[in-house]
């Protein structure tokens, strides 16, 4: 089963769970009827933000939709398993972006660790949920826009910020980029 696949069908099984429509988790998240339906069917791995509204949505942590299964702590991210995210990204993929989780398997936790590979010159999206998060350049440069102000990280430059706010990350600089993020949200 795809990633893709995957993500959808816990969307799904959560929605009908609480016997929510279509158009009644649309009416609570935020996100469109159509979108929803297209992640659920497995066509379409939904951006972070989106899968944050649906998570937020569903009373759902955003790593419920991401966890494979149970590991025992420590949950160890090996550099190797990383470059998957990259070649992702390098693939010119519909989000100009992939995401590798640095938490797979652990269900207790409270931050969704993130290592976030951005294609060259991506889009520039926003969106905004409840928490905070971390960001950390790695390589490239990424614009961080956040309410009305664009900002461009380089290697090591960091962002902290209340995430209610709109915001939203993109490669700048003709060259693709990376970053750790760090994304928590209280229940």
């Amino acid at each position: 089963m795809s990633k893709e696949e995957n993500v959808g069908k816990r969307i799904k099984m959560f929605r009908d769970k609480l016997k929510m429509t279509l158009g009644d988790l649309a009416a609570k998240s935020g996100v469109s009827v159509a979108t929803i339906a297209s992640i659920e069917d497995g066509e379409v791995l939904p951006a972070l933000g989106v899968l944050t509204k649906l998570s937020r949505a569903l009373g759902q942590r955003l790593g419920t939709f991401m966890d494979d299964q149970f590991k025992p702590d420590p949950i160890i991210t090996r550099a190797v398993d990383l470059e998957a995210a990259k070649v992702a990204a390098e693939g010119a993929n519909t989000l100009c972006y992939a995401s590798h989780s640095l938490a797979l398997g652990k269900p207790d936790r409270h931050m969704d660790p993130f290592r976030i590979e951005f294609a060259a010159d991506g889009v520039d999206e926003v969106s905004s949920h409840e928490g905070e998060e971390l960001i950390i350049c790695i390589a490239g440069e990424v614009e961080l826009t956040y309410g009305c102000e664009k900002t461009v990280l380089g290697p090591g430059d960091t962002a902290y910020y209340n995430s209610v706010v709109k915001h939203g990350l993109r490669a700048v600089g003709g060259k693709p980029a990376s970053i750790y993020g760090v994304v928590f949200m209280p229940f």
